[in-house]
């Protein structure tokens, strides 16, 4: 009888293999989603945890290790499991000192706000369904209307819609996410940095998200883009006037 030789290579794994301590990994942090748990949460006993993602709970252990690790989980011992709460990024501590009324600071703000901007637009125009078509072009028709009132709150209420639309348009939960903070650091510029709009403004202002919406509308990407920087660039020499009209009266408006 021949003898088949003893091979002691490693068993190559098979296509789209993952450990299960990765997969544990997964369902554990799908199902803090699921559960809305956040930041400072108690999460289930290890045994519960690995009956609720369905694994064993060696592997959950070895997940929860590595989610400890990653700054994603927080193991207390003989405490528990909880979520672990948020460290101060560099990007939310830049938030934390951020000056209203500082004109470099505003122009940053702005050149960020640009390029993100022109960015969704273009992605608006790409990917927006008919029914977010439908919110752009709707919030641009609601500020016309204020802007014909001279209505500055009820227009500052549809330039917000109107943006948050083309976020929601572009379909990146990235880009929506960072677009609203930007439009929350704006709100404090207004504030501070911006008393008040001409009435001629609010009607240019009026007109370029007509003609965005249009371009969305229309699925021209190009157009989109281009009429944003124009949008965003107006909005910007207007932010930049008034806030050093405030802060320096003297100052001659450019």
């Amino acid at each position: 009888m021949i003898r088949a030789e003893h091979n002691t290579a490693p068993i190559p794994e098979a296509p789209g293999y993952r450990p299960g301590y990765e997969v544990a990994a997964e369902r554990i942090l799908e199902h803090l989603v699921r559960a809305g748990l956040g930041p400072g949460a108690r999460l289930p006993t290890e045994k519960d945890l690995a009956d609720q993602v369905g694994m064993s709970r060696t592997v959950v252990r070895e997940a929860v290790k590595i989610l400890s690790a990653l700054g994603r989980l927080s193991v207390h011992r003989g405490r528990g499991i909880y979520v672990a709460e948020r460290d101060l990024s560099a990007w939310q501590e830049s938030l934390a000192h951020f000056l209203p009324a500082d004109l470099h600071q505003v122009d940053e703000l702005f050149e960020f706000r640009r390029h993100l901007e022109t960015t969704t637009a273009h992605l608006a125009a790409q990917r927006a369904t008919p029914a977010q078509v439908g919110a752009v072009r709707e919030a641009a028709r609601r500020s016309t209307r204020a802007a014909r009132r001279g209505d500055i709150d009820d227009f500052t209420r549809a330039d917000e819609t109107f943006h948050t639309a083309i976020a929601a348009a572009a379909r990146n939960t990235f880009l929506t996410a960072t677009i609203d903070t930007l439009r929350r650091l704006q709100r404090q510029v207004t504030a501070i940095g911006l008393a008040g709009l001409a009435g001629g403004s609010l009607s240019d202002a009026a007109a370029e998200h007509e003609a965005i919406a249009h371009a969305i509308a229309d699925g021209a990407p190009t157009d989109a883009h281009t009429l944003m920087a124009h949008h965003i660039d107006r909005t910007t020499h207007q932010f930049q006037r008034e806030i050093r009209h405030r802060i320096a009266p003297g100052h001659p408006h450019s």
